[in-house]
């Protein structure tokens, strides 16, 4: 089994987001959204990662992360996507690059 652990980005009283790290090199992303009766997670996960690797991260997400809160296998649907980073964008990298283009 790899040894995942999880860096929290944000939390909202309602939702949680990590980064996913296996060996010092990131992985994937995890969006956690809790509602009164279950817990529905978005993870997104690097195009190399096998089917059973991806097995073992949601195990791992359901050991340290929802055991942690008391919310059972049964109340957890993760939606799973599979590729490679595209990038992170933000407001800062629009307004920069209108910057290089006026220059």
């Amino acid at each position: 089994m790899g040894d995942y652990y999880f860096e929290r980005e944000c939390r909202t009283p309602y939702s949680e987001a990590y980064n996913i790290v296996e060996n010092d090199a990131p992985v994937g992303r995890l969006d956690l959204h809790f509602t009164p009766d279950l817990v529905h997670a978005t993870l997104c996960v690097n195009e190399s990662l096998t089917r059973e690797m991806i097995e073992e991260v949601i195990e791992a997400i359901d050991d340290n992360l929802l055991d942690a809160v008391g919310i059972s296998q049964e109340e957890f649907i993760v939606h799973v996507f599979q590729g490679r980073d595209a990038g992170l964008y933000s407001n800062d990298s629009f307004e920069e690059g209108e910057k290089e283009e006026s220059t």
